[in-house]
């Protein structure tokens, strides 16, 4: 087995020198730094990171919490994407990735309680933003780093947060089918528990006002972010006298159950129902009919989230900041102008 002073021999250095390249003290001058990482690399060295982590008091790890079981979540196309964003930066700056696997919101605080008590990460991202989140509440009363994915319920001037404009993107969505001509117009989202559901409604909702259009209750449907969301979502609005000609969808995994729900009853999308939908995954541009969506730029949503809690793990000080990712409307098939 390879040794720190197998390398300090073949760098020309002492044993303490390796251990300041290890690391990255910035007193050693970057030749050296070469020389020594060069070293390691030929003899395929590598460091006892527990050692190391041991004196400089971090586990370079950071927990991913997941807003249900990780089984169920990653069904959603969204959430291997942000993972995609936040393993790229955690990657570039040598981090780990713990990612929870509760079942229920009471596992998953228990599960963050343990990965916080017993130091095993340095900090923490929430893909979710939910109202009296308990994980929230207990990470902000212990003074521990996180960030959240989405808009805090409360505090949001206190708590690292990484979010799009979703009320204004639910607006801007609603008002396309509006200018298409339509008016019986009815959302389908997922839990009102989740601010990014409340928030794209409460778009959809402004947008109908603005045009003098009446809200319908019977048009607003809550159900599971699965593809198995669509299809409850479907059998209620057909079984309604006054049927809607166009359907906002806050998730687009919701829409496919929807697409495949409709052509079940005969109905075509654009052709019988427009449908618009959010986040754009990849699913949403090879799907038949093909999806106009609300590209969310998940991927930068992860990427960001990651970005700002390792500036706040290693600067306890740092100021809390708010992140707004722009997003752009993906017009593509699924939307028809009516005469």
């Amino acid at each position: 087995m390879v040794t720190i002073k197998d390398v300090a021999k073949i760098s020309g250095v002492s044993p303490s020198t390796v251990s300041r390249v290890i690391a990255d003290n910035p007193r050693i001058s970057e030749d050296t730094k070469k020389k020594v990482r060069k070293a390691m690399k030929d003899l395929g060295y590598h460091p006892n990171i527990n050692a190391r982590n041991l004196v400089a008091k971090s586990t370079k790890a950071i927990g991913v919490i997941m807003p249900s079981s990780t089984n169920v979540a990653l069904q959603n196309p969204f959430f291997p994407e942000i993972l995609r964003g936040i393993g790229s930066v955690l990657h570039d700056a040598e981090y780990s990735m713990y990612l929870s696997t509760g079942e229920t919101e009471k596992e998953i605080l228990s599960e963050v309680q343990r990965i916080v008590y017993g130091s095993y990460v340095d900090g923490v991202i929430l893909l979710y933003s939910r109202i009296n989140d308990k994980v929230t509440n207990f990470l902000r009363e212990q003074g521990f780093p996180f960030v959240i994915v989405g808009k805090p319920y409360d505090f949001d001037t206190e708590i690292n947060h990484v979010d799009n404009d979703n009320f204004r993107a639910g607006k801007e969505i609603t008002k396309h089918l509006i200018d298409m001509g339509h008016e019986k117009i009815a959302f389908i989202g997922g839990s009102r528990e989740l601010f990014v559901t409340r928030d794209r409604e409460s778009g959809y909702v402004a947008a109908l006002n603005e045009a003098g259009i009446e809200e319908c209750d019977a048009y607003r449907i809550h159900t599971e972010f699965l593809k198995s969301g669509g299809r409850e979502a479907v059998e209620h609005l057909m079984s309604l006298d006054t049927k809607p000609t166009g359907l906002v969808v806050s998730d687009d995994l919701i829409s496919l159950g929807i697409l495949s729900m409709l052509e079940s009853y005969g109905i075509r999308v654009p052709q019988d129902i427009s449908l618009v939908s959010f986040n754009n995954v990849y699913l949403s541009e090879i799907t038949k009919p093909a999806l106009t969506t609300v590209d969310i730029q998940i991927y930068e949503l992860g990427a960001q989230s990651a970005k700002v809690l390792i500036e706040k793990t290693k600067n306890k000080n740092e100021p809390a900041k708010r992140i707004i990712i722009p997003y752009q409307i993906v017009y593509r098939d699924s939307v028809n102008k009516l005469s």
